[in-house]
């Protein structure tokens, strides 16, 4: 996924400070800095089968495709627990998914300060290390059914998210960098070719992850549910793997140490112009051209003037949050959205949460696709595509993606079953009877709601929709049967499903109705089962799923199972086992089975669905995930690159950390909306859609009346002597772009 956002992109240190440039970045001092005592001169480090490159590039390059897998393979599944396994309703799981994700991005700013004013980078990602692997640790321990209740869960999840975030954020700013520290200025571009590789690797973590968790969450059992616990221990096993790793090559690293946070200058120096400024207001001093000219009392020139270079390109970044707002949906709303949708390709059943592994694949696929022939073809019929115009054009794209998705939501709802709404009940009549059976229901005025005749075993088309005087009523059923006239009554309650089963009773009939607890499925498999035997049955539908199922027309509760074709189900009675045919039990849907002792057929189930499967395939989101990440591409490399060329090289460290920012103030915009709108789906995928067409408009003017600077007008004096390893690092990152 392109890691703009993350430090799949940020190939440096988003806070580092070159040391030759330090005097830029400190206030004005008269004090001489005596001479630094010459060092010895240092034991080469070991290099790889000979070549050029350093041994302890491999550690750092495994260490972050170990990560990478760590962070997006936990990432992945995190909606569906939250669904799933907490029972949390989608909004709240949408608003926490996006929290975690907005702290993973505020986070960075804490471990760049702690690596550039205290620890220095190694030291920084080992302790850091520690805590992101407690995190994974207290999540998975949160995914055992067996630890507590639900409180404990949630109260697990949270520590556990919130440890994960400052793990994941802290050590971004720090591995590609350190990564580059381990190369002579003479080797650029051997440094430059393994920041390829470092690329490749964590887009080889995320890609493979995003595939595999959602397979060891759905294909395992753990407890007779989801192995949540191991679909986030495996990836808490590969941060352990990512540590050891790491610290493996300790002895073979350069370990440059802590040399100050240029982000904490620019803000002094902007917080002194502004406070300068305001305590001078209504002295007669002489106006300044630009408001950080105040800053000249304490801080130099050149600095002042790269900080009035970082401040127009930030401008242009007050739009962008609203892109990523629409962009990081792809792991919440649009998973939830798979969750309705059928994921039988015919080769392959999909899991609704391995979706997301479009996104990085895609973006391997876009990135050349556009370099090298869509623009170049867009070059070619002399049409002037700027940065600014294809960031614009990414922005159109993410709102077109949103539009089909809109799109895709409204069929889902069309295909779904109707909900009850207020003082509306749905009812169904099952007659497990040996004979057509008259149903007439009566409200408390005797006047008739439902008039019908039902077979024996008849499949009942559709629930019926009836409605209420208040919120819960009594109804009289009139039963007749042959000969006989049954009369009972059963009381109701809004909004719920209800099953009147009518059963064979000597000669005669009698009924009972059951309250269908929960008639959505949220995209799993349900099942449940009547046993109209005389002996209680215990089914065994794998290691971890068991119903015990009571004689004469006992009624088990729905379980979820997992999809998939059950010819033989192992089933049991005090007496004789014997086995079951359930047959293909689909995504979404809830089955109601019927064990009877057919004098013909012998024991067997009778299967009918309460719910009928999701019919919509799920290969109907590949045009929502292929417009998004175009946009992606067109954006955010685009983005990169732009403002890079814009910022003086002082800057570019400063740029990141706003960069980053802006990603994480897109996740909480997702949060609000998602716990204060009140919209349903559809309608909120057109809202984001009209956001973001409004902000693209606005950054249209605004790029419009943006006079871009050439390169030379931002350049120091001194910085053709600043060591390269930053534009290097910036030139790859804008090229290979983030995961």
């Amino acid at each position: 996924m392109l890691e703009e956002r993350e430090s799949k992109e940020p190939a440096m240190n988003p806070f580092q400070k070159n040391e030759s440039k330090e005097t830029l970045f400190s206030p004005v001092s008269t004090e001489e800095v005596p001479p630094r005592p010459s060092s010895p001169p240092k034991k080469p480090s070991p290099k790889i089968c000979g070549s050029k490159y350093p041994l302890s590039i491999a550690f750092i390059v495994v260490n972050e495709f170990c990560e990478r897998f760590s962070y997006y393979g936990m990432k992945a599944v995190l909606t569906l627990y939250f669904l799933y396994f907490l029972h949390w309703n989608e909004n709240t799981s949408t608003s926490i998914y996006h929290a975690f994700s907005s702290l993973c991005y505020f986070t960075p700013i804490l471990g760049a300060a702690i690596a550039d004013s205290w620890l220095g980078k190694f030291k920084t990602i080992i302790y850091l290390s520690l805590v992101y692997v407690l995190g994974h640790v207290v999540k998975s321990l949160a995914a055992l059914p067996i630890l507590g209740g639900r409180v404990v869960h949630t109260v697990l999840s949270l520590v556990g998210l919130s440890l994960i975030a400052l793990g994941t954020g802290g050590i971004k700013p720090c591995v590609a960098a350190f990564g580059g520290d381990q190369f002579e200025e003479i080797h650029a571009e051997e440094r430059t070719r393994y920041f390829s590789v470092f690329y490749l690797s964590i887009n080889a973590g995320s890609l493979i992850s995003t595939f595999v968790t959602p397979m060891l969450r759905g294909d395992v059992q753990c407890f007779g549910e989801d192995c949540y616990a191991l679909a986030f221990g495996v990836p808490g096993l590969l941060m352990v793997v990512a540590l050891v790793v790491f610290a493996m090559g300790s002895k073979m690293y350069k370990k440059p140490p802590p040399e100050g946070n240029i982000v904490a200058q620019v803000f002094k120096c902007i917080w002194f112009a502004l406070s300068n400024r305001f305590k001078n207001r209504s002295r007669d001093i002489p106006k300044r051209q630009h408001w950080l000219d105040w800053a000249a009392e304490k801080y130099l020139k050149q600095l002042i003037t790269d900080v009035k270079a970082l401040t127009r390109v930030l401008f242009l970044y007050i739009p962008l949050p609203m892109f990523w707002a629409l962009l990081d949906q792809q792991g919440s709303r649009w998973t939830l959205q798979a969750t309705k949708m059928n994921g039988n390709l015919g080769f392959f059943v999909l899991q609704p949460d391995q979706m997301q592994v479009l996104n990085p694949f895609l973006v391997l696929v876009f990135i050349p696709l556009f370099d090298l022939v869509i623009y170049r073809l867009i070059s070619k019929c002399g049409i002037n595509f700027s940065s600014l115009r294809k960031m614009a054009v990414g922005m159109i794209l993410a709102c077109l993606a949103f539009a089909v998705a809109a799109a895709v939501e409204i069929k889902i709802n069309r295909m779904a079953p109707p909900q009850p709404g207020p003082q509306e009940i749905f009812l169904q009549v099952l007659n497990l009877a040996n004979d057509e059976v008259k149903v007439t229901v009566l409200g408390n005025e005797n006047n008739s709601l439902l008039v019908e005749s039902i077979k024996s075993f008849q499949k009942p088309p559709l629930y019926s929709k009836l409605h209420l005087k208040t919120k819960s009523q009594d109804f009289h059923f009139h039963l007749k049967y042959h000969n006989f006239s049954v009369y009972t009554e059963h009381s109701v309650k809004e909004k719920n499903w209800y099953t009147l089963i009518i059963r064979e009773h000597g000669k005669s009939i009698s009924s009972m109705m059951v309250k269908d607890e929960d008639k959505t499925t949220n995209g799993m498999t349900a099942l449940r089962f009547i046993n109209t035997l005389h002996k209680d049955v215990n089914i065994s539908m794998g290691t971890d799923i068991s119903f015990h199922v009571g004689e004469d027309y006992g009624v088990s509760a729905y379980r979820i199972v997992q999809r998939g074709e059950y010819p033989a189900v192992h089933c049991r009675t005090e007496d004789k086992d014997f086995s079951l045919n359930l047959g293909l039990l689909d995504f979404g849907a809830a089955y109601l089975f019927v064990i009877t002792n057919s004098t013909n057929h012998g024991l067997q189930a009778w299967k009918m669905e309460d719910i009928p499967a999701n019919k919509m395939s799920i290969a109907w989101q590949l045009p929502q995930y292929a417009l998004v990440t175009a946009g992606e591409v067109m954006f955010s490399v685009t983005g990169l690159e732009f403002s890079y060329s814009q910022a003086p090289s002082s800057m570019k460290s400063v740029l990141q950390a706003a960069w980053l920012l802006t990603v994480a103030v897109g996740n909480i915009i997702v949060l609000v909306v998602a716990q204060f709108s009140g919209l349903v789906q559809w309608a909120e995928f057109i809202l984001f859609s009209c956001l973001l067409l409004v902000v693209c408009l606005i950054f249209s003017i605004m790029s419009y009346y943006y006079v871009p600077v050439k390169p030379e007008d931002i350049q120091g004096p001194a910085d053709k002597h600043i060591p390269h390893i930053q534009g290097d690092m910036i030139n790859l990152e804008t090229k290979k772009t983030k995961l």
